[in-house]
């Protein structure tokens, strides 16, 4: 049930996210805040997206509280394949060959990462002591990517800042996992618990580092370090917050994150591949 989820919140990520590109193209190049995003909530097209987004946010919510984070979050990397049919219906874009073949190459990296890993139980939340040491440090790493990033070149600021914001990404469903498992508890468990506030805080930055990658207009280097690195990261803490593993095998655990290189590689062939024809100046992309 919990593969359906994420697959289903990959779609609705999609979904948004090719509705809010469509939006997005028509706005001139300005720089990240509050009046470029006053602008586009004015687009009902705009807000449509955002709403699949929070639907695709739900989906994935509960697809880590019944879940494994190192199964789930891997997953959501299809959003950018479900992205490519979406596109040609809604925005009329033309798919090319490089796209097919990544495509296929994200498709068969993630069915063999279903195929071949097993993944133990975890835990469903950590220490406070881990939490500071682990996610800390996450904050401190993007933190350093977003300083490296003034004064770069226009591939090499996006490339940080979405590293960055990928980071932040994975570090927000973490806390989204620690979050959903409150629910049992009521509401005012989750209400009373300080994860709920620190998810609300780190999405917040990820989307705002999201956003400045995605308006140097170098869109191939924001997509694919973004959603790689969500992912990653993901497995980071997925391993050392929730004591999950992909494998129970040295073996398996290879052969798991060859399948996840792959799918990985195939995303760089698509990020490349929009970006060879004139794509939007900025857009919102799925976390």
């Amino acid at each position: 049930m919990d593969v359906i989820l994420a697959l289903v919140a990959a779609f609705f990520f999609a979904l948004g996210l090719v509705l809010q590109e469509k939006a997005a193209s028509d706005q001139p190049p300005e720089s990240v805040g509050a009046g470029f995003l006053a602008k586009l909530a004015r687009q009902p097209i705009w807000l449509l997206g955002l709403c699949m987004q929070g639907l695709g946010f739900v989906a994935q919510a509960i697809a880590l509280g019944i879940g494994r984070m190192v199964v789930v979050q891997p997953l959501l990397v299809a959003s950018i394949v479900f992205a490519l049919p979406l596109g040609r219906v809604i925005e009329k874009r033309r798919v090319r060959r490089t796209e097919v073949l990544g495509a296929g190459l994200v498709a068969a990296g993630l069915a063999a990462l279903l195929v071949v890993s097993k993944p133990s139980a975890g835990e469903d939340d950590a220490s406070l002591r881990s939490w500071a040491l682990i996610g800390g440090g996450a904050i401190g790493v993007a933190g350093v990517l977003f300083v490296l990033a003034r004064g770069r070149s226009t591939p090499m600021r996006a490339g940080l800042l979405g590293t960055a914001g990928g980071v932040l990404f994975g570090l927000a469903a973490a806390l989204t996992k620690a979050t959903v498992s409150l629910l049992d508890e009521g509401i005012g468990a989750v209400l009373w618990d300080w994860h709920v506030y620190a998810m609300a805080i780190v999405s917040v930055a990820a989307f705002w580092l999201e956003q400045a990658a995605l308006q140097t207009g170098a869109l191939a280097a924001a997509v694919a370090t973004t959603m790689a690195f969500d992912p990653l990261s993901s497995l980071v803490f997925g391993i050392t917050l929730f004591d999950e593993a992909l494998h129970e095998t040295a073996a398996g655990y290879a052969i798991s994150l060859l399948s996840l290189a792959a799918a990985l590689a195939g995303l760089v062939v698509l990020a490349r591949a929009k970006g060879v024809e004139a794509p939007p100046r900025s857009a919102l992309a799925p976390a």
